[in-house]
């Protein structure tokens, strides 16, 4: 019996098949046998593509919920959805989008400190864009005040506001918003001020990616949570929600704000860190610096890079050159992550570190919105 096992693991690789416990799996579409040729790869970079695998995914997950419209998970899903309405001007996406905020009543969650719960609002301040409705922004307004003049849990417990990474997503591109909005610039003096709390407490100045949590840093004798090869704990997910979250204020802020600089700096030492971590078949690991632990690219964490590198493409914030070919390579490798009906697989389950035990059936409404990102950017690339 083992001697035959052994024979049917030097075979399955030859026809493409990996044996995992005596079960043969398919391997991941992250790694195709062969590269896609000159026409396959003109079809999922030309536009009306692109529309329609951002429509099937939006409908897809829409008919799959999975959490509350104001959790989290959503607040990304949703930004995605918004963005592929702006690319495919579908009403279908716009109707679903408005009647998520009447049946939700503009609200965001019941946390007001917790940068989790105002997630959501980002998607209504660009409906509020669209209609002028002071219905579907005066609830975010009302919440953002209370978090300016009141201290709150998470101070109280983390000494920090914004205490995790994925923070950085989830409220810096709503206060980015407001003051745009409303012309305010208060609103993003305060963001400014909690952010470089979290910068200054996760951001690793050598590797230029931050930490997920307090919990994940290195003390001075060397003491902390490692990976197996002993390098640091990145995670992919985390450090993509600041890449999306860089990107989402730096197209708020005023060209000449004060704190723009910052922000890109930021940003493009993060973009060129992530270029080289990239790996041979367009995505990334969970965990950023040890790859060769986590076979298999992860949806959620490269579609965030995606779009963020796009974005700086197309604005003229990178060299196209360096950085256009990673983000093709990322979008053809995404392609390959979406179902025949829609569903964005290969999703790393909800977490806070790299985990190994997600599949092409894995997905969560975050890695949809990430793809929905990704794709509202590459359509704009240039050839």
């Amino acid at each position: 019996m083992i001697n035959l096992l052994s024979q049917c693991r030097r075979l399955l690789p030859v026809l493409g098949l990996s044996f995992v416990l005596g079960t043969a799996l398919a391997e991941p579409p992250t790694r195709p046998a062969h590269k896609p040729g000159p026409a396959a790869r003109d079809a999922v970079f030309s536009p009306a593509y692109i529309r329609d695998v951002l429509q099937k995914a939006t409908k897809w997950q829409l008919q799959h919920p999975k959490h509350s419209p104001t959790d989290w998970t959503n607040g990304a899903f949703y930004a995605g959805v918004f963005a592929a309405y702006e690319t495919t001007k579908s009403p279908e996406i716009l109707d679903s989008l408005l009647a998520m905020g009447e049946r939700m009543k503009w609200q965001p969650g019941r946390r007001y400190d917790h940068a989790d719960d105002i997630a959501i609002c980002q998607t209504y301040i660009n409906l509020y864009r669209l209609r002028k409705d002071r219905r579907m922004i005066q609830p975010t307004i009302d919440t953002v005040q209370k978090l300016r003049t009141v201290p709150g849990n998470e101070l109280a417990k983390h000494n920090l506001t914004w205490w995790w990474c994925d923070a950085l997503f989830m409220a810096p591109p709503v206060l980015a918003q407001l003051s745009k909005t409303l012309n305010d610039p208060s609103y993003n003096a305060f963001s400014d001020s909690l952010f470089k709390q979290t910068y200054d407490l996760l951001y690793n100045s050598q590797e230029h990616l931050f930490a997920r949590d307090a919990g994940y840093l290195i003390d001075a004798s060397g003491n902390g949570k490692k990976e197996a090869n002993g390098q640091k704990i990145f995670w992919s997910r985390g450090n993509g929600w600041v890449m999306g979250g860089l990107v989402r204020v730096l197209q708020e802020l005023p060209a000449k704000h004060p704190s723009r600089p910052f922000y890109l700096n930021l940003y493009r030492q993060m973009s060129e860190r992530l270029l080289a971590l990239q790996q041979a078949d367009g995505l990334w690991r969970a965990s950023l610096l040890d790859p060769a632990s986590y076979p298999g690219g992860e949806a959620s964490g490269s579609g965030f890079d995606c779009y963020a590198l796009a974005w700086g493409i197309n604005q003229g914030v990178l060299p196209r050159k360096t950085y256009q070919p990673a983000v093709e390579k990322a979008w053809i490798a995404l392609t390959k992550l979406v179902s025949p009906e829609g569903r964005v697989g290969w999703v790393q389950p909800i977490g806070a570190d790299p985990r190994r035990n997600f599949s092409e059936d894995s997905w969560e409404v975050y890695g949809t919105g990430a793809f929905l990102l990704a794709g509202s950017e590459v359509i704009k690339l240039r050839p």
